[in-house]
């Protein structure tokens, strides 16, 4: 049987980026999708919930500031596996450390990227932000007030 649905993967940090994410997760039915996140041993039993569905990354966080390029580099051609065996259309991030690598190898094989900046900003860009602004095909903010850092960006309210 031919699979008809888009590909999507879903990508971002662990934490309430992931939390983020998941408020998504009603539209998981209308997709061929993927989720990528880091691997932590709070989200592990992810694994059992989403088998095939579900591919981790190295948790990393810049608060170590001598590992993390290292961990960095390392998730980075581990996007660029993940990519490759996934092969989605779309990625949709809702950011932070992971989410950029990832929206720049799908860029670079001309993936539509939907970016949806966190709703723990209010009044300044992330980091992961302002680098995918410059090439998302959507970004969306949360808060109306994030419209004068993004001015070409859409708001949708909250996904909570």
């Amino acid at each position: 049987m031919i699979n008809l649905k888009k590909k999507v993967l879903f990508i971002s940090s662990t934490g309430g980026h992931f939390v983020e994410l998941m408020q998504l997760k009603p539209l998981f039915k209308k997709y061929d999708y993927h989720i990528v996140t880091e691997k932590t041993g709070n989200n592990i039993e992810l694994k059992k919930k989403y088998a095939k569905r579900i591919d981790f990354l190295i948790y990393g966080t810049k608060d170590h500031k001598f590992i993390y390029p290292f961990k960095l580099l390392a998730n980075c051609f581990l996007c660029l596996f993940i990519f490759l065996k996934v092969r989605p259309k779309y990625i949709v991030t809702t950011g932070a450390h992971v989410a950029g690598p990832m929206c720049c190898i799908g860029k670079i094989f001309g993936c539509k990227i939907i970016f949806i900046e966190t709703f723990a900003n209010m009044t300044t860009k992330t980091v992961t932000g302002r680098i995918v602004y410059k090439f998302a095909d959507l970004f969306v903010v949360q808060w109306k007030s994030m419209l004068k850092l993004y001015p070409k960006a859409k708001y949708f309210g909250g996904v909570f």
